[in-house]
């Protein structure tokens, strides 16, 4: 196998960008001081949630779910794989991980939601509850997908940390992508911005 264009630029940015988001909004999410930089938070990650629900039907290869989202047998039958360190490798995502981000993306647009509806005072402690506990399901998922990557990374010997950088991972010429789709990066700015400032209004 060679080293492939696999993760084009909107799936890169969107990910680092919903790894920050979500970091400054946990960090922030106790602190009435930080309260608008919390809601500023939490709009960027429901725009890159909104953004990559969309790209993922309509964007490259790699991207689409229809391309990496699988039943619960493969996803049993990846995980005997990691029991016992031989685990199949995929180009894109793995049956295992493309279910850890659909729970992220579930998730991540609950938790922003009910953190809205809190914003806006909304629903009392009831929703300001719900928001907790989605936002600590999310953090379980996060902790999980974490260590799925450390482990794909050591028994696959490739650094999917990197990749998600670079967009290069290893794989067959032909299930190469063919451009890095700049121009919807820049797209996704955009909708991230709009949206990160109609959240904290």
């Amino acid at each position: 196998m060679d080293k492939i264009r696999v993760w084009d630029w909107p799936v890169r940015l969107g990910h680092w960008l919903l790894v920050g988001a979500f970091t400054l909004a946990w960090l922030t999410g106790d602190s009435e001081e930080w309260r608008l930089v919390h809601a500023y938070a939490g709009g960027t990650l429901i725009g890159v949630v909104l953004f990559r629900l969309v790209w993922g039907l309509i964007g490259t290869h790699h991207a689409r779910f229809a391309s990496f989202v699988r039943g619960p047998a493969s996803v049993i039958n990846y995980l005997k794989g990691l029991r016992i360190g031989k685990p199949p490798h995929t180009t894109g995502h793995n049956p295992a991980g493309a279910w850890a981000i659909l729970s992220l993306l579930a998730l991540g647009l609950l938790s922003g939601a009910s953190g809205w509806l809190v914003y806006q005072d909304i629903g009392g402690d009831v929703v300001e509850e719900l928001h907790e506990g989605l936002s600590a399901a999310m953090l379980m998922v996060v902790g999980l997908h974490v260590a799925g990557v450390i482990v794909g990374s050591l028994l696959h010997r490739e650094n999917l940390v990197r990749a998600m950088l670079t967009g290069y991972k290893r794989g067959n010429p032909d299930e190469a992508i063919a451009t890095p789709r700049a121009w919807a990066a820049l797209t996704l700015i955009g909708w991230v911005a709009v949206c990160a400032w109609w959240f904290a209004r």
